[in-house]
């Protein structure tokens, strides 16, 4: 039998992350996301990279849906390499970031506080650099993370963005969900995805797909998939993919769907049907059917945090997939595990 690797260890850790990071800190986040609703902010901005940002993007989609707050991503080099004035006085500047200490995350963060927002960083080493120069620090309470693919940090800084979003909103059926997320996510771990097995092993591009908040699940498993499995996968929206990527698609191509039961979910399952018609290889992460082979889903109680035990289970599968090729998930090449960029 094969060793464990770090990356299926630190998978199998995630329902603990979220555990002690509700335990810790469920009331600082419910205390901030009530703090931020009687601010208003009339914009929130991001800074983020790689993996971090796409628990970015899924804050971005949970806050614009539940608060009409816009949300935007802000280049890190914006402050790194360019020194671009930034506007951003009565605003909130959430930065995300399991090392938090990459330079031009450390320089944007500085420079959003200099232009009068209000920072918050989500951080996974709480004595770095951008825990210890933000207005207010929320340790991700993930634990050390030895793979490359960073896994269980994704999961808890992307719950930690779910309940501010359920403070701010006041969506008690958020809440109650979240509290129940651990165990949510222990289900998760023992989702059978081996149908994607052997598709994913042997192809050498596939996409990912998903709206809203699942868009951010599917630009983490594209990432996923390039950096542990050196797939070229790509991730677009269930509407973007019809605006020119829909002629890439061919025989037995394959295309994962994460697809909640949310208010796209009946647009995503047109979308499949598309692109089943097209020759593609589908494969819908769901709780109710839908065109294609389904993947089964551990059920949050809420359709905006089903995305979380989808990436779960996707991580599980693309350790699988990774060996299956020959490769080591923890230590593909070229990568590093803290990525420090100007």
């Amino acid at each position: 039998m094969n060793p464990m690797t770090e990356m299926e260890r630190e998978t199998r850790e995630a329902p603990q992350a979220v555990a002690r990071l509700l335990d810790a800190s469920l009331d600082d986040l419910a205390a901030l996301g009530r703090r931020l609703s009687g601010m208003a902010p009339p914009v929130v901005a991001t800074c983020a990279r790689g993996t971090s940002d796409h628990a970015a993007g899924y804050l971005k989609y949970l806050l614009e849906i539940a608060t009409g707050t816009p949300v935007a991503s802000l280049g890190p080099s914006l402050a790194s390499v360019y020194d671009a004035p930034l506007r951003l006085r009565g605003a909130v500047l959430f930065t995300i970031s399991q090392s938090g200490q990459s330079p031009d995350i450390v320089a944007l963060q500085a420079a959003a506080r200099a232009a009068g927002a209000l920072t918050v960083a989500l951080v996974n080493v709480d004595d770095s650099p951008v825990a210890q120069a933000a207005d207010v620090a929320i340790p991700l309470q993930a634990g050390v993370e030895r793979s490359v693919a960073a896994t269980k940090s994704f999961i808890a800084a992307a719950a930690a963005a779910a309940t501010i979003v359920a403070a701010w909103a006041g969506d008690e059926r958020l809440l109650a969900a979240i509290r129940g997320l651990p165990q949510s996510l222990a289900e998760a771990l023992a989702a059978d995805w081996s149908a994607l097995e052997e598709p994913l092993s042997t192809a050498s591009s596939c996409y990912m797909v998903g709206r809203g908040p699942a868009l951010a699940i599917a630009q983490e498993a594209a990432l996923k998939s390039k950096e542990t499995a050196a797939i070229h996968a790509e991730a677009f929206s269930t509407a973007e993919i019809m605006h020119g990527p829909l002629r890439l698609v061919r025989a037995d191509f394959p295309i994962l769907a994460f697809l909640p039961e949310d208010r796209a979910a009946a647009a995503g399952r047109a979308a499949l049907q598309r692109l089943q018609a097209a020759g593609g290889h589908v494969f819908p992460a769901a709780t109710a059917d839908a065109p294609g082979k389904r993947l089964p889903v551990a059920a949050t109680g809420h359709a905006h945090l089903d995305p979380l035990s989808m990436a779960v289970s996707f991580y599980g599968l693309m350790e699988k997939v990774s060996r299956l090729r020959g490769f080591d998930p923890d230590r593909p090449p070229h990568l590093l595990k803290v990525t420090e960029t100007v």
